[in-house]
């Protein structure tokens, strides 16, 4: 097991990436307490996570309206970790989501306990700070490779064999 933390004044929660389509590797990183917290993840990972976070806003006071500016990622300094499960929750006394990643432990290569004892990163993060998080994303996946209109694999920059033309 590596560092847990448990970030209750987050001042910045984002998904970055680094690399070109296709090649890509995603990581979620947050400032908070003056350290920066960085772990990879799975594109899809922070496309659900969005969507799940952007449903969990209606519990909590927030300008539906507004339209933030993209929680822009730095270049993280460390990658801590892979993310395995991600959990969510809500607090509606300090108005704010309760998001927990849980890092992946390969069971087949952890030992006793281990295995059962995976770092967490436990963050408290505003509805603000939650439409600036699904902002970034979709400027994300905007930039992603093009999907073949046939059989809705990603196309790569050298081309794509579709197997529905064969």
């Amino acid at each position: 097991m590596t560092g847990s933390y448990d970030l209750r004044d987050v001042g910045r929660f984002t998904v970055g990436a680094i690399g070109e389509p296709g090649r890509r590797v995603f990581y979620f990183q947050a400032f908070a307490d003056g350290i920066e917290v960085a772990v990879k993840c799975e594109k899809q990972q922070a496309q659900a996570l969005a969507e799940h976070l952007a449903r969990l806003l209606d519990d909590l006071p927030h300008d539906a309206a507004a339209e933030p500016a993209a929680a822009e990622a730095l270049p993280p300094s460390e990658l801590l970790w892979p993310v395995g499960s991600i959990s969510l929750g809500v607090d509606r006394e300090h108005a704010q989501l309760v998001v927990v990643l849980e890092e992946f432990v390969d069971p087949e290569e952890a030992e006793g306990a281990e295995a059962d004892d995976a770092a967490q990163i436990r963050l408290r993060i505003s509805a603000q700070q939650v439409q600036a998080y699904v902002a970034q994303v979709e400027a994300l996946v905007a930039t992603s490779r093009p999907l073949c209109r046939l059989c809705d694999a990603p196309i790569d920059p050298s081309g794509h064999a579709c197997p529905r033309l064969n």
